[in-house]
């Protein structure tokens, strides 16, 4: 089974990196590794914007664009900007090995 790289950094600056299967959400691999500030209290069904991650601009031009109902959750998000994603509509792939995302300041408090 291949691997992918992960790196969430906090609103404090501290960068944690992780290793997830591929196809499964980045939002997956935050629960599966304790990140703070990813809740994913949906269960990652797009319902909530409590997985909302910044993407590193490196990354962000390599994802496809969020279909309407991840656009419509990211109107609900916290301080949401132009490189929000909500991590549980982002599926891990060998392509996406070595993802940096952000979680935002008021998800992690």
């Amino acid at each position: 089974m291949r691997l992918t790289k992960v790196t969430f950094i906090d609103a404090k600056g501290q960068s944690r990196t992780v290793d997830a299967p591929a196809g499964v959400s980045v939002a997956d691999a935050a629960l599966a590794h304790h990140i703070p500030g990813i809740e994913a209290d949906c269960g990652g069904f797009c319902a909530c914007a409590t997985c909302h991650v910044y993407v590193d601009r490196a990354w962000f031009e390599r994802l496809p664009p969020p279909e309407e109902l991840e656009a419509q959750m990211l109107d609900h998000a916290v301080d949401r900007r132009a490189d929000s994603r909500l991590s549980c509509q982002l599926l891990l792939s060998p392509e996406l090995d070595g993802i940096t995302v952000h979680t935002p300041v008021r998800q992690y408090l």
